[in-house]
Parts: C-alpha cells; structure tokens; sequence
C-alpha cells in the first residue's frame, strides 16, 4: 500500500488557528515539546487520567518529528551486539522488548478511526552494503530465538529480484515491522491527545523553569503554568530553560527528498514496495503516491534550506539505480534530530519531579513511543522500567567541537561504506570471472578430447593443447573498481 504525501506548507496552512497559553494555568504535568515523544507522554497520560498541558514553541511537528519516513520496527541506533556487551544479555532483552511494545503503540495509535490517510502498510527491509553471510546468519539466530522477533533472511538473489542493483548483498526482512506517513502521523497523536483531554499550547517557548519543590513554575512570554511533574521533550531546542541538557546532544540535521511521477520503470527497477534502509545507515526509501521515490540520505551537523540537497538525493539514486537515469527530485524536506555520544536515547528522571525524554537521533519512531508509555506510567503507576536507561547517563556533545567532529565522523562513515561496497562488487565481479573462465577451460579441454582422467601415481599432469587454452583465456580487460 502507498500513501499520498502532504507538503509541509499543505500541512501548516491548517494550523494558523493554532492556541497559545495566554493565562495562568494549574496541570499535575507539563510536557516541553510537542514532538513524537512529547505528544506520545502526554496522550499516554490523559488516557491514564492525569491533567496535561504541552508547552511548544513553535507548532507541532515542526522539526524532524514532522519530517521523517515513518519507519516502524524494534530496536536503537546502537547495534545489538554493542548493546549486549554494555548491559548484559538479560537487560539487553528487556531493552528489546520494550522497543518492540513502542512498536506496537504506533501501531495501534496509527489504525485509530480519526487518522485517515496514514498508509499503514507492513514489511521492512534492511540491506547490507557488503557480503556478509556469515553474520547474517548468526544474527538471523539470536534475533529469532534470543529476542522473540520474526525475521526472516534474504540471499543475494531474492534480493536484487527485489532491487535491481548491485550495490545490495544479503538482507534481514522485518515482516511485522511497519511504516506509515510520518508526517500525518504527528498531527493525528496530537489530535487524539486533544482529545483525551491533553491542551496543547503552540507559539509559547518556555522562558524558564523552576524545579524546586512540589509544585514546580514555568514561565512563558504570556503565562505562567504550575504542575507537579515536568517532562522534558523538547530535543536539542529545549535552549535556555535546560542549557546543559541540550548540549549532551549533537544536532544532526537529516535530508530527504521526494521525485517526481516515475511511472512503471520505477516499479520494474524497485519491485520492493515497502521501505528499505541499508545497514550502514546511509539510505533510507520506499515508494510513495503509487510511483514517486522518497529517499532519505544527506545529513551534517549544520542548519541548511532543504532545498540545497536535491542535488545530492538526486545523485545517490542514480548512483544506487542507474537505470532510473536521473530523477526530478520534487520536494525536498528535513529536521534537525538529538544523537547522544553513547547511541542510546535519554529517557527517564534526571531529579524528583522532572523527567527526560530526549536523544530519538537514528532511533526510530518505536523509541519515542515507547518514551511516551514508560514516562507516563512511570509518573502515575510508579513503573520504574525506566531505569533499565540509566547506564547511559548524560554525556557532554562536546559543543562547536562535537559538531565538527561529527560531521568528520559522518564523512568517514559514508566513505568507509562507499569504498567496503566497492571492494565487495569486485570481489563479486572476480570470482564471477574466475568462474567464467574455470568453464571455458572445461569447455576447451573436453572440445580438445582432454577430459581430466584419474592420474597414475607420480605421473605429471598432461597440459593441455595450446589451442585449447587459448580459447579459455578472456579477453583483456580493465578490472578498475567502479562506484
């Protein structure tokens, strides 16, 4: 199934009617952030019958939480393994299973009767850049029969059936992981906390907070609100209000683009209609509108228009699909997202009465739904699943340094991954070769009447007839890695 995109500006044409908090105003707690993650906290705890309101600066959705694919499946930015080797195997698991119950929040919070259009469909497929079999299958293992998750694997040949490209080896197919229109999403979470009773107030930065005390005050241009729990959700533009909490995370801004009306080549070259990402992080699409592309891939630690990157959407499909030719890249959108030095997001209480949930950089829809859950539940049930996170304390970005450093490390990254591709298409192409000529030389010898017999101990092998091996030799050719 696809879905019809809305454009961001399409999108806010519907919110100049939004509320601002012009009064003073009492809640047992206040979310800063109208986010996934803050949005996700305060339905959660509406529905569990606490009295919410959410304080956001500009509108919602604004940011990367407006502006993402919508891919929907277990898991966090830091890879299993790692995760496994911090915490121990049994935390671990239950990491894990937390990640997929915020999976199946979306889910559930998606097929609500008021969010039309969302284009739930289900299937992901992850790729891997080079050949790596044997991993896959050790992890196809420990993610069925360790961590309760359905997967199933893909050689080779399934997958270029799929996407036809060489720059795809093995894949791990998620079939009940899921996706949907990002962007709807959002504003379908905020509509349904409406109405479970949440306000929402747009157009109202937070000017300060003051944390002390049983009931704590923030201060906004026009207001003043008073509650006994404060969550912060509010990413890397918490800003003055929580300085320090803000600079543990690196701004990462992400870009992604949509092309024009690609008609059925686009279905013979990309018969995968689900969304596929590959594992080095780097590409991120699917198919939307029945024959568009959307295509996730430039990202620096840097603010830019959008619109700078169409170029370079533009260039990484034609280098992952030449067959496409190249592609008009229509619309273009992004959103800056918080990454931790540690890769695992921030959730939980940082003193009594004020909570975290922050760092969603890589994570993946699932976490912040599942933010949403464990904070609720943990202010109003006394859940203190939470604390399955505080091995992964606060940690300094390192600021203008961090930021550089960075987008060093991302430059790397998606060189060290071009240039891993590359060598593996041509060991690909070699042994294919060598192949090759193994069956021409056969072919010679048994045209030549020299078809390998048993040899008597000792004896020298009988070459084969000059003719013969002139016919199996390939001709000259250029074995230059090509990209």
């Amino acid at each position: 199934m696809s879905e019809t995109f809305t454009s961001v500006p399409q999108q806010e044409a519907g919110l100049r009617d939004r509320m601002r908090l012009s009064f003073d105003l009492d809640a047992d707690i206040c979310v800063i952030g109208a986010g996934l993650a803050g949005l996700s906290i305060a339905l959660e705890a509406a529905r569990l019958g606490a009295s919410v309101a959410v304080l956001e600066g500009r509108h919602i959705g604004w940011n990367a939480s407006g502006n993402q694919l919508g891919t929907v499946m277990p898991g966090f930015a830091l890879p299993l393994n790692d995760l496994i080797e911090r915490i121990g195997f049994e935390d671990a698991r239950e990491l894990w299973a937390l990640s997929k119950e915020g999976a199946e929040f979306v889910r559930a919070i998606a097929s609500e009767e008021n969010m039309p259009g969302i284009g739930l469909s289900a299937g992901v497929l992850e790729v891997s850049n080079v050949d790596a079999g044997d991993r896959l299958i050790s992890r196809l293992q420990m993610l069925n029969e360790d961590f309760d998750t359905e997967v199933e694997g893909w050689q080779v040949d399934r997958v270029r059936e799929a996407l036809k490209t060489e720059h795809y080896f093995h894949g791990v197919y998620y079939p009940k992981a899921f996706q949907v229109d990002g962007r709807k999403y959002v504003h379908g979470l905020a509509a349904l906390a409406r109405r479970a009773g949440a306000r929402i107030f747009e157009d109202t930065p937070v000017v300060s907070i003051d944390h002390s005390g049983i009931r704590k005050r923030i201060v906004t241009p026009s207001a003043r609100l008073r509650a006994s729990q404060i969550v912060l959700a509010g990413n890397i533009h918490l800003g003055a209000p929580s300085k320090r909490l803000s600079e543990t995370l690196l701004p990462v801004w992400r870009y992604a683009g949509v092309t024009a009306p690609l008609g059925e080549r686009l279905h013979e070259i990309i018969a995968f209609k689900e969304s596929v990402m590959d594992s080095d992080g780097v590409d991120h699409f699917r198919i939307v509108d029945g024959d568009r592309l959307m295509w996730e891939s430039p990202e620096t630690t840097w603010a830019a228009r959008p619109q700078r990157f169409a170029g370079a959407v533009r260039r990484r499909i034609r280098t992952i699909f030449p067959e496409l030719g190249n592609v008009e890249v229509t619309e273009m959108f992004g959103g800056a997202t918080g990454h931790t030095v540690h890769g695992m997001p921030q959730i939980g209480q940082l003193r009594k009465g004020l909570w975290v949930a922050s760092g969603f950089g890589r994570q993946g829809m699932n976490t912040s739904a599942m933010a949403g859950q464990m904070i609720a539940r943990s202010i109003l049930w006394g859940d203190e699943r939470w604390k399955l996170f505080s091995p992964f304390e606060l940690v300094w970005a390192g600021g203008a340094a961090g930021r550089v450093a960075g987008q060093l490390v991302g430059i790397w990254g998606r060189a060290s991954s071009a240039a891993a591709g590359a060598l593996a298409r041509y060991r690909e192409r070699a042994r294919v070769k060598d192949r090759q000529r193994e069956a021409r030389l056969a072919e010679a010898n048994r045209a030549a009447g020299t078809s390998p017999r048993r040899a008597a101990p000792g004896a020298r092998p009988r070459p084969a007839p000059k003719a013969a091996v002139e016919a199996a030799e390939p001709v000259a050719h250029d074995d230059r890695v090509s990209q």
